[in-house]
């Protein structure tokens, strides 16, 4: 079995799916006077345990959010802490293009902005370690200063996902209610490429491969925790320095796509902004952050195959090749033709709810 696999169980046993807990501080007289902290800004990205003011109050980032003003309603993302007292304006300050040069080799956390060799700025979509900005466009997007210092902040995507929620609930007619399309969508501002590169077919075809790996894995987003209980204390790999701090039976399949494996808790944590690693509950206990691991799964690991699931969508090599990064020879190439022609059946009918042909090489 390849260790670095995302695990699906499907057993009969119950799950209880924990509810969000959107942990509000309480107003005491202590937080009513802390002083506001930097303005929110609309542009500006905040990862989690990032601060912001807004109306008159502080506000504590729970995961990567861009654009979406503090409240305690939406998708939940901000924790309210407080009034505060000497600001909290609502205006969110200007930008200038005052921003330090690109440096080859040097680490940009996500929401970093730089200014590139060919005198133009660029903000980091994703954490890395000095990727060059006009070659790594999954690292990095355009960023824009006019007038006054206002500034234009790269396209999320999020409106561009091809599936309606109509759609979206004909697909998954026994779905959970942890697993809304609203967070779905959250989700997706994340991941500016996904589901908007190519031709209308291509990100219709990647949108209905992807949810039919969703569907596989967990049961047509039923079930938001590996069923097998016994399987839980098998993802921990002691090999790796950080070492399994949550606990042994700590890093099971959770989510849509069902992570596994303290690394992948390690590595999707620290390309999201949030600690995982410490916290792998928070994928079973927030809609948004299932759904981000899933996604970030699809855009970026090769798991036992060649290329991303993403890149096989869009480069046509087929929705047999989305099997094989997700669960290789498990699967493929004979070892389970069974599970294989389960994910086939829901792309078909997936693509088919979408409108769209599903293409070649549908199976691996």
């Amino acid at each position: 079995m390849p260790r670095r696999r995302l695990m699906s169980m499907v057993a009969t046993v119950s799950v209880v799916v924990a509810g969000v807990a959107a942990a509000l501080l309480p107003m005491t007289a202590s937080n009513a006077a802390e002083a506001c902290v930097a303005a929110y800004s609309s542009s500006a990205v905040y990862t989690g345990n990032q601060r912001a003011s807004y109306n008159s109050h502080n506000w504590t980032a729970k995961w990567w959010t861009q654009g979406e003003a503090p409240s305690t309603g939406g998708s939940g993302v901000w924790a309210d802490n407080g009034a505060c007292g000497g600001g909290g304006t609502t205006t969110p300050p200007g930008g200038t293009c005052s921003y330090p040069s690109w440096v080859a080799g040097q680490f940009y956390a996500a929401g970093s902005i730089v200014k590139y060799t060919n005198g133009q700025y660029y903000q980091a979509s994703h954490e890395n370690p000095g990727y060059d900005p006009v070659i790594s466009t999954w690292y990095w997007s355009p960023y824009t200063c006019s007038g006054g210092g206002t500034t234009t902040p790269p396209p999320t995507g999020s409106g561009n996902f091809p599936v309606s929620e109509a759609q979206f609930n004909q697909m998954f007619p026994s779905r959970i209610g942890f697993y809304s399309y609203a967070g779905l969508i959250d989700a997706i501002k994340k991941f500016p490429a996904f589901t908007t590169t190519g031709s209308d077919t291509v990100k219709k075809q990647e949108a209905a491969a992807f949810l039919a790996n969703v569907n596989h894995e967990s049961g047509g987003l039923v079930y938001v925790e590996e069923i097998n209980q016994a399987n839980w204390p098998l993802y921990c790999d002691r090999s790796q320095s950080y070492g399994c701090p949550a606990g042994q039976n700590a890093y099971h399949g959770r989510g849509p796509i069902q992570l596994s494996w303290n690394f992948n808790y390690k590595a999707a944590g620290d390309a999201l902004g949030i600690d995982l690693l410490n916290n792998p509950d928070r994928v079973k206990n927030e809609t948004s952050v299932a759904y981000q691991t899933a996604i970030w799964y699809w855009m970026t690991q090769r798991g036992p195959g060649t290329m991303t699931p993403h890149d096989a969508m869009v480069n046509s090599r087929g929705f047999g090749e989305t099997i094989r990064s997700i669960n290789g020879s498990l699967e493929c190439n004979g070892g389970n033709p069974a599970q294989v022609q389960s994910r086939v059946d829901a792309y078909n009918r997936f693509a088919g709810i979408l409108g769209v042909t599903p293409g070649a090489n549908l199976y691996c």
